[in-house]
């Protein structure tokens, strides 16, 4: 069973990529999106896409002060927020060796504390409403480490377990929760939204890393996943009664899962008399 009534999203980074396709989408089927963009010169250009259902407000997801003050501006725009996609974020390319600690911390002020600040802003709004869901993008490294994304990983990591305590939290509320994780889409995240670290160490030229930096280098306009059809994809989750705590977005993001459950499971059943040996016996 699935819902069919007119929604109010808010929808942070819209300026470009899968954020501003979902955006495009969700106005498409009569929706009302407010979207969140960080310079004031992509504000007119949104809004054009459907005046009077499409709004845009000027914030940075990792300035709590400026997020307080936009949610508060969605909620007098729109009345309520029916569903927050928590989707702002960029990515950083490099072994974990490599990473300084500015570096890191930008990544997880971005990437996890951006997504804390929002979700501190919407929830009061959700609760009092009785009802919301949030939809948290994460990606395939956050479900498992990629060489060469380790602290981007590290990050989206974070992303997916504080999502699902979240889910715990707020089900007495009637607020659902759900977590993206994302495939590579044909966006500019392996572009211009992927960040490379400023040291670059000979040693690990010939590595796993190396290889992962070609790669990427190499993927711009190959992605496999189309971001029309992922907006279309969480315009499904989004309308369903029943979604799912987890998503998995494009055949490789299945296909990562699948592997690192099955190696779980692997090493959980050769290792099960060393894992259960350390109780206390009876």
């Amino acid at each position: 069973m699935t819902q069919a009534t007119t929604k109010n999203w808010l929808i942070t980074g819209v300026s470009s990529g899968l954020g501003r396709t979902l955006a495009e989408a969700a106005l498409a089927q009569g929706d009302n999106v407010v979207g969140t963009v960080r310079k004031t010169i992509d504000v007119r250009a949104f809004e054009a896409l459907a005046p009077g259902r499409a709004m845009a407000i000027v914030l940075d997801v990792t300035h709590a002060d400026t997020v307080d003050a936009g949610v508060e501006k969605a909620v007098s725009m729109v009345g309520r927020i029916d569903v927050l996609v928590n989707n702002a974020g960029f990515g950083l390319l490099g072994a974990v060796e490599e990473t300084s600690d500015a570096e890191a911390r930008n990544v997880f002020d971005a990437n996890l504390f951006g997504q804390l600040n929002v979700l501190r802003a919407v929830l009061p709004v959700m609760r009092a409403q009785g009802s919301g869901h949030i939809v948290a993008a994460s990606a395939v490294g956050g479900f498992t480490g990629f060489a060469g994304l380790g602290v981007y990983s590290a990050a989206k990591a974070a992303v997916d377990i504080m999502n699902e305590a979240l889910a715990q939290e707020v089900a007495p509320f009637g607020i659902k929760v759900t977590i993206l994780t994302l495939g590579i889409f044909r966006t500019n995240f392996a572009s211009s939204s992927l960040k490379q670290t400023a040291s670059l160490m000979d040693a690990y030229e010939n590595t796993a890393v190396g290889k992962f930096r070609g790669f990427m280098g190499q993927l711009a306009g190959k992605q496999p996943n189309d971001p029309v059809r992922g907006a279309e994809a969480i315009l499904k989750l989004v309308a369903s009664d029943t979604p799912p705590l987890h998503l998995a977005l494009g055949q490789d993001a299945v296909g990562v899962m699948e592997r690192k459950i099955a190696g779980l499971q692997a090493d959980l059943a050769a290792w099960r008399d060393v894992s259960t040996s350390v109780v206390f016996p009876q």
